[in-house]
């Protein structure tokens, strides 16, 4: 017999929010990690182009590519 949810009871969904760049440097400030001025370029120019968070990801990737 399958089980049934007892009534009422919710479904709740993941809740998530998002924090802006400035909000995460100063987390990041923290960690003792910094943005070098070419990184706040980048991030610049891909919400500028508006790009997709995976076309921001490949724009980091190939930055960092070697060769």
């Amino acid at each position: 017999m399958p089980k049934t949810k007892p009534s009422g009871t919710k479904v709740r969904k993941k809740s998530g929010f998002v924090i802006g760049r400035d909000s995460f440097g100063k987390i990041s400030a923290v960690e003792g990690i910094r943005l070098t001025p070419a990184m706040k370029k980048r991030a610049t120019d891909a919400e500028r182009k508006g790009l997709s968070a995976e076309e921001y990801r490949q724009t980091i990737v190939r930055s960092y590519r070697k060769g």
